[in-house]
């Protein structure tokens, strides 16, 4: 394992479009969670303009709720598309610059191959969970008063669901790099997908005047993004009748690890199938 990590960083390590994008990535994340308090006592300061009773301002980065909040800010949409075009663009230049040929020639058996690449994976998104959490830390200790061992631990959970998420987002993007080979398409259709057909195709199935259903929230990508559904704002709660998630399930976490098992399968087939 350790030699196909090194097999994989040799490629990344003066790939200026790697680090481009995870700067990006980072400077998104960052940007996100320190605007996120403001962003949210501005919706309630809206909302106060058309409520006879006003909401309280409401603060996010206390403990124990700092890791819930954190990681949902972490999460959505926009922010993960940033490692997942990474995957995209590595897989896709393997076909592009022919390196898939050259490491079969050089003895790696196509499920070293897909092995390697899952490898960068599980570690993209293990330095990611330790980053969210050391700064979750930092964050949680710099607004919470009285701080105790319990109370920190009390909803840290939801650290590993991030894990989760950015593990099986990822994924998700290795299957269309796989599926397409070709940088440009697979990026769009991805995002097309992530944004857009899913999205409609989500409202569609949840629609009252389809049938009344809850396949809606098994789609790939919601069921990702539903490993932390809200953050713990209680506006959400009073306001929107939203039910705050109190920790990240199990079943929660299943549906997406389901979901990049098959991926995996289906690539490991597609590369035993196709020729290279």
């Amino acid at each position: 394992m350790i030699k196909l990590l090194k097999i994989e960083f040799k490629k990344i390590l003066t790939y200026k479009i790697f680090w481009l994008l995870v700067g990006l990535y980072f400077v998104f994340l960052a940007a996100g969670l320190l605007m996120a308090e403001f962003m949210v006592n501005n919706m309630v300061d809206n909302m106060n303009r058309h409520s006879p009773i006003p909401f309280p301002h409401v603060a996010i980065y206390f403990f124990p709720w700092v890791w819930q909040n954190i990681t949902f800010f972490a999460t959505i949409r926009y922010v993960l598309i940033f490692p997942a075009i990474v995957i995209i663009i590595l897989v896709t230049n393997e076909y592009t610059f022919k390196t898939i040929r050259q490491n079969m020639i050089n003895g790696m058996s196509k499920a070293e191959f897909l092995l390697s690449k899952l490898l960068l994976i599980l570690l993209i998104s293990l330095v990611m969970t330790i980053l969210l959490a050391i700064g979750t830390l930092i964050i949680g200790v710099a607004h919470t008063s009285g701080i105790t061992l319990s109370l920190i631990l009390q909803k840290s959970s939801f650290i590993w669901g991030f894990f989760v998420t950015m593990f099986c987002i990822q994924v998700f993007a290795l299957f269309f790099g796989f599926m397409l080979r070709n940088t440009g398409l697979a990026i769009a259709l991805f995002t097309l997908w992530v944004f857009i057909a899913e999205p409609i195709l989500y409202h569609l199935l949840k629609a009252p005047f389809v049938f009344k259903n809850d396949i809606s929230t098994y789609l790939p990508v919601n069921s990702i993004l539903r490993v932390t559904e809200y953050p713990a704002i209680p506006v959400l709660k009073q306001v929107m009748g939203f039910t705050l998630q109190d920790s990240v399930g199990l079943l929660t976490c299943c549906i997406p690890l389901l979901y990049a098992m098959a991926m995996i399968g289906g690539v490991y087939w597609v590369l035993v199938k196709k020729d290279l």
